[in-house]
């Protein structure tokens, strides 16, 4: 009995031992290269809206930069771009909002933008796949851009539908 131990020990001892070949991630280099080709047409703001955006400077700040992020076509350029929206978001997010838009509708979808701004840098740092975060930075801007469209199209009177008399 002890023979017939020792000897399966022996065999666990060296079945664990086994060389084992070491194997290394491969990186596709064009995998993590930024493809501009596949970001989002950016939302329009209707009249209305445009009206009360023209007013207020952190937003037309943070559009102008939008507006760079989508003329980024490699990596260097959206990093310089991601780290530029993410002081705008800022600034806006600590700024007045017009009276209309201080909703949390729309300062909802102002923190998901925060949310992917930070994940796309995170992907540039660790030299993952930027396109799809930043195809999700974009689809939340546009959320919000939309999001300021149906505030302006659904207006409702409080006072007439409070009033009971």
């Amino acid at each position: 009995m002890q023979k017939l131990l020792s000897i399966l020990i022996l065999m666990l001892v060296f079945g664990a031992c086994k060389k084992t070949e070491k194997t290394t991630a491969e990186v596709d280099a064009e995998g993590l290269e930024f493809d501009y080709t596949k970001m989002p047409e950016k939302v329009e703001v209707n009249a209305d809206a445009t009206a009360i955006v023209e007013d207020w400077s952190q937003f037309k700040n943070l559009n102008s930069s939008i507006d760079v992020l989508y003329k980024a076509t490699n990596n260097e350029d959206l990093a310089l771009a991601i780290d530029d929206l993410i002081e705008k978001e800022k600034d806006l997010a600590a700024g007045k909002y017009p009276e209309l838009f201080d909703t949390f509708q729309v300062k909802s979808r102002q923190t998901v933008m925060r949310t992917f701004l930070y994940k796309t840098k995170a992907s540039i740092l660790e030299n993952q796949p930027t396109t799809e975060p930043t195809i999700k930075v974009l689809e939340a801007y546009n959320s919000m851009r939309s999001q300021l469209n149906v505030i302006m199209n659904s207006q409702l009177d409080e006072k007439l539908i409070l009033d009971e008399t």
